[in-house]
């Protein structure tokens, strides 16, 4: 079964944490951490990269943490999954074969599937799942919050 890594799903979390919790100042990692439950060493490696990805921005200083770079429209689930892949350094299925069966039936029938599923992450943004956890009526941090979404 093709799976996403445990660092993706927490990147995952982490990011949609921060769309859907949104307001003026940085959300510290610590938030994240006690509302998402994702342990604090897997969270600051995947948040490093997804700033230098340019999906998140870093704010320094004792209230510093995390912000969105961009709307959260504009930031797909399949390019979350592409910066946490890359980081893992995670080219195609991982499946390697010797045999002629395996090289040019069972690997090209898994890339193609990988494909599918990346194309099919990349049309969900983070807006969609934002929308998707209000609708199901996940908590928010505060009623308060500052969205600046056009």
């Amino acid at each position: 079964m093709l799976k996403l890594s445990r660092k993706t799903l927490y990147a995952l979390e982490a990011v949609v944490d921060i769309a859907y919790n949104a307001r003026a100042e940085p959300v510290q990692s610590k938030e994240i951490t006690a509302r998402q439950g994702i342990p604090q060493r897997y969270l600051e490696q995947v948040m490093q990269q997804l700033v230098r990805a340019g999906i998140l921005k870093g704010v320094r200083g004792p209230r510093g943490g995390y912000l969105l770079a961009r709307e959260r429209r504009r930031v797909s689930v399949g390019e979350i999954v592409r910066v946490i892949a890359a980081m893992e350094d995670e080219g195609g299925t991982g499946y390697e074969s010797e045999s002629a069966m395996g090289k040019r039936i069972i690997a090209p029938l898994l890339d193609s599937i990988q494909q599918d599923m990346m194309e099919r992450l990349d049309s969900v943004t983070v807006e969609d799942l934002c929308s998707e956890a209000a609708g199901t009526g996940v908590p928010r941090e505060s009623k308060d919050r500052l969205d600046f979404t056009i």
